[in-house]
Formats: structure tokens, sequence, C-alpha cells
């Protein structure tokens, strides 16, 4: 048995033994340490990058003070390096989701560029993660519950086990006397998955005793459905990807009309697709805002507020507006000479090209009723220039203008505006990036 689970540990770790380092979620329950001790076993015949376990201290329970006293004793046994790391968990609606939240975003600050982090779910897990979703009624992506591999951080997650039954495990266990922490939460049937674990599974498998790995075998299944879903979706995001009229703007964008073409079902998995590395995904019925959106008329400036920011219409294109966007300051900015870019409070930055014009300059913010002037047009209402610009709505309450005095003496000519007037300068801006913006 050893030798064949040491086997497979090899062919799935393959891929990853040129990563600068492997890091080991080391709970010290059963699952983790015949992970760490397995790779400890094999490093001592086997060239690996540089391993270490890392132990979340969570803070949940008395007992769970002893827990890194143990790991360092097991870490120190194996000669692997241990990090502890203590975390505290936002109370909330969930407690189990909160304690995975504060556990992931720890293992997220330790793994860096290229580096890979280790974990120990099983395949009982995999089935319990389907189930689990399967109840809470969620979608195909949901479905194929946990991948063997995903981004994180700059580096990656990977769970070479997550074949392996826990019967396989707790067997290799034994056979190695190795020792384990068995956490008093694990059996409290309040929390879902301990109630999936103790009173439902047991139940399923008297009547069918392969259920758990037909279960976990069907999550293979969703997984590579929900594959040909995403090249379906980067297809139809192809077409939808058009440049828009204002390439300078640094938000993401697609054109409307080449979704429209597309049934209702494919035009959300492709904004699925889209707004996955933006936001959290809306449930089933909060889809209706995208059906108003899209549905609008062509003047009615719609919106559809999702979690971390908000998708708007402007004509035939829609625009994502990450939340870091919408927040900006639109008090009146001093610019004193000769500082040149002038950077502004959550709005990119403003830089003349050419000499900068004398006299007291600010940068302000719309208030309604600008006049400027226009070369070879005389004096012209903004409000008037900005609709025949068809510049968006939402970008038009941060567009710096530049004064002197009361006079409106220049808009920037970066949003595809008008020349400035005078003296052969000109104003150039550049919005907050998207990298700043996004979530």
């Amino acid at each position: 048995m050893k030798a064949t689970l040491a086997a497979e540990l090899l062919q799935i770790l393959a891929p990853w033994r040129n990563a600068p380092a492997w890091h080991v979620a080391f709970s010290g329950g059963l699952d983790s340490t015949v992970l760490l001790h397995l790779l400890a076993a094999l490093a001592k015949t086997e060239t690996f990058p540089p391993l270490h376990a890392i132990h979340v201290h969570h803070g949940l329970q008395a007992a769970a003070d002893t827990w890194p006293s143990h790991c360092q004793s097991v870490c120190d046994s194996l000669g692997v390096p241990l990090r502890v790391m203590r975390v505290h968990v936002q109370p909330g609606a969930s407690l189990e989701r909160a304690a995975r939240d504060a556990r992931y975003q720890a293992f997220a600050e330790v793994t860096g560029a290229g580096e890979v982090l280790l974990t120990g779910q099983h395949r009982d897990d995999q089935a319990e993660t389907l189930l689990f979703r399967l109840l809470r009624g969620a979608g195909v992506r949901g479905l194929a519950a946990m991948p063997v591999q995903r981004p994180l951080a700059k580096g990656y997650l990977l769970r070479p086990l997550l074949g392996v039954s826990r019967e396989t495990l707790e067997a290799y266990a034994h056979d190695q006397q190795l020792k384990w922490i068995d956490d008093p939460s694990n059996a409290d049937s309040r929390f879902s998955r301990n109630y999936l674990r103790h009173r439902v599974f047991p139940t399923l498998t008297e009547r069918w005793p392969q259920a758990v790995s037909s279960l976990a075998r069907t999550a293979e299944h969703l997984d590579e459905a929900q594959g040909l879903l995403d090249e379906l979706a980067q297809m139809d995001l192809q077409a939808a990807d058009q440049p828009s009229a204002f390439p300078w703007l640094p938000l993401p964008s697609l054109a409307l009309a080449p979704l429209r073409e597309l049934s209702d079902a494919r035009q959300r998995n492709a904004l699925r697709h889209w707004l996955a590395p933006l936001t959290r995904l809306p449930d089933s019925d909060h889809w209706a805002g995208w059906c108003s959106l899209r549905d609008a008329k062509g003047d009615a400036q719609p919106l559809w507020r999702l979690a971390d920011g908000q998708l708007r219409r402007c004509g035939e294109r829609v625009w994502w507006l990450p939340v870091a966007w919408q927040a900006f300051s639109d008090a009146t900015v001093r610019w004193s000479h000769p500082q040149n870019p002038l950077e502004l409070p959550g709005n990119g930055q403003l830089t003349f090209i050419g000499a900068v014009p004398e006299g007291l300059l600010e940068v302000r913010y719309r208030r309604g009723g600008e006049i400027m002037e226009v070369p070879g047009r005389g004096r012209r209402d903004l409000k008037r220039l900005l609709n025949e610009s068809g510049l968006p709505e939402f970008v038009r309450g941060r567009l710096p203008l530049l004064y002197r005095g009361e006079q409106l003496l220049a808009v920037p000519t970066l949003a595809g505006l008008w020349s400035s007037p005078v003296d052969g300068w000109q104003l150039h801006w550049l919005p907050q990036n998207c990298d700043q913006g996004l979530s």
C-alpha cells in the first residue's frame, strides 16, 4: 500500500517538481499528517523543491491551543520546517466559511510566485463537497467541486490526494504508526459538512456502498463539462471583445450586440466566465438584473449591482466598474507650479504637455452649467459637448476640469474631446488604472 500510494503521489506531483517551493497545509489531522509524512519520506530519495509546513491557528476552541506544539513535534521528527500563523476569524452567518476564508488568506500570504501549496483533501471530501453544493442548488461550476489544482495568490494550490479514499489514508497512518489530531468540532453535527459525514453518508453507503466513489467520479464529469462551457464562453467573448471608442479608459468592457445574438443560457455562461475574475458571481435569481440592463432603452443608462462592483451600460456597450473605481474625492485640488504630473485622489493623474499656463490653477469636477471655449466654435455648453462625444455617463462626474479663477480653461484631450485652447499646450488625463480598481 505504501508503495502504491507513493507512486500515485509522485505521478501527480511530477509537473510541479521545478517549483521554487512546496508548502504543506498542516492542520495536524489525519489527511495532512499522511501527506506530510509521504512527502518527507519521498524527499529522502527524490529531488523535491524545499518543503515547508504551514499550521493555521484559528483560536476558535481551547483544545486548539495545544495543536501548534503537536505539529511542531511532528515536523521536527520529519525534518520539515514549520510556520504557525494565527488568524482572526470574522464573525458571520457561517463559522465554517469564515474559518475557511481566514485559512486561505493565510495560505495566500505565504505562497510566493510559482510556489505550490499542497492540501490533504481526499476523495471522501470531494463527495461531501458535491453533495453539499447540490443541496445548495449550485450550477455546473459549483458541482465540479474541488479542482485538483487552481491558482492561489501568485502560485498554485494542489490537492494531490483528491483521488485517494479516507480509508486508504487511515490504513497508511496505522501502518506507519502515525499520530494525529482529532478535532472535536469534527464530531459536531450542527456543522453542515459534519452532518453529511456522520448522518447522511453512512445511510447512503449502507444502501449504495460505492456512493462516495460514484459522487467523486460525478464531480470529475462535471469538471470536464465546465471545461467545455469555458471553451464556449471564450469563443462567445471573443466576438464581444471589440475595442471601445475610449481605449484610454482602463475598465473591462464588452460590445453588447454580439451577446444579444446568443441564447439567454449562452449569455449567462459568457458573462459568468468574464465576471469570475472581477467579482463574486450572483445566484440564479439575481440574473434578472442582467436582463433588465440588456433590454433597457439605449438612453436609459442602466446598471446591475454585483457583490464587488457594478455593470454599467452606455449605448451598445457594457462596462465593469469595481467598487474602487466609484470611490474618489471630487474635492477641488490646487495645482502648484511646477508640479507635473498632478496626482488626483483616487482618480489617476493629470499631466501638462508643453508649457504650464500662468496663474493660479485648480482642478475641479462637474457641478452643472459649465461653459468653455472651443477653438473654431466659440463658447459651448460642456454638457452638450459631452453628449456629442458619447463619453460614458459614469466617467463624466470624474472628468478633471482645469480652472484659472472662474474660467474653465481646459478639459483633458485624452478624453478624445477637444484640443486645449491656447499656446500649444495640452492637458492629458490618465485615469485610475484597472490594477488599482479591480478587486
